[in-house]
């Protein structure tokens, strides 16, 4: 009834536990973009089909997976390999996929950092576009992270969580990787700027195409990382997570931090204003999105 899809690139660490938990699904496709570790061996001793493709952006991954990847069902679970899926999990998507009242559903995702659920912190529940027909649901790159293409009212949202370990190989991982997002979110900035923002978004009933909106609004503020910092962990209760909590908004005010200092260094050599001093700057894409 579902297939499954995974992205991978050297994730022996995660790779094995990820299709432990989809062990349910009787299509597993895994599409790796390089790996030089164990990745592809874990994953057909696991059962998986093996698919590669170099890697150029999020969204073509998944779309690439979707084309061409000879999925056996018509509904599909894109995974990433730092995810799992719960027996809870499980049981939501069979039963939306049943009924077939949407096209595509939301899912859900529960940040785990330093052994605990980041309930705080972590923004809980923050979705994305994860589950859907499979010649429905395609996705569009946005900085360095993927939305859903479809309109919103074709959009189902699911109350059951995925679980992200999203620090499983360490924190010098989360920082090569969140060093590469912030380039590409950087080049996203200078494409988006404050006459872009979709007003009537702010507006509309749906929580999500508002939620965006609202936050390419707040890319226009100044210190953003010290913004970030006292939003993730004053105003969201992130001090509520203990240290966890704290040390994961200093992590995401440095990743906005050097997602500035790449703007200021973009207009440097092209010789435009900086950022700060142009009302209409360019607009940082979200740093949740990573």
């Amino acid at each position: 009834m579902i297939s499954v899809l995974i992205l991978t690139l050297n994730e022996e660490v995660n790779i094995g536990d990820c299709l432990d938990s989809v062990a349910w699904a009787d299509d597993v496709l895994v599409l790796d973009s390089g790996s030089e570790d164990r990745t592809i061996e874990i994953a057909r001793d696991k059962g998986a089909r093996v698919l590669h493709r170099a890697f150029d952006d999020f969204a073509s991954q998944r779309n690439y997976g979707l084309e061409e990847g000879n999925l056996r069902h018509d509904w599909v679970l894109h995974l990433d390999a730092d995810e799992r899926v719960t027996p809870s999990l499980r049981e939501a998507l069979r039963g939306r996929a049943e009924r077939d009242e949407h096209r595509a559903y939301r899912v859900p995702s529960k940040l785990m950092f330093q052994g605990r659920w980041l309930k705080h912190a972590g923004m809980y529940p923050t979705y994305q576009v994860r589950f859907g027909r499979r010649e429905a649901l395609t996705f569009t790159q946005v900085g360095h992270g993927q939305r859903g293409a479809l309109p919103p009212e074709q959009v189902g949202t699911l109350d059951e969580p995925l679980v992200h370990y999203a620090f499983s190989k360490g924190i010098a991982d989360w920082v090569r990787r969140h060093n590469r997002y912030s380039s590409d979110e950087a080049e996203h900035a200078r494409e988006t700027r404050l006459r872009d923002v979709d007003w009537a978004a702010l507006m509309t009933a749906d929580a999500q195409a508002r939620r965006r909106s609202l936050k390419d609004l707040s890319y226009a503020l100044p210190f953003r990382p010290l913004l970030r910092f006292l939003y993730v962990y004053v105003g969201r209760l992130g001090l509520l997570d203990g240290r966890p909590g704290f040390d994961y908004a200093v992590l995401l005010a440095f990743y906005e931090y050097l997602i500035g200092l790449k703007r200021r260094e973009d207009a440097r050599r092209s010789g435009e204003p900086s950022v700060e001093a142009s009302a209409d700057a360019p607009l940082e894409a979200d740093p949740q999105e990573a």
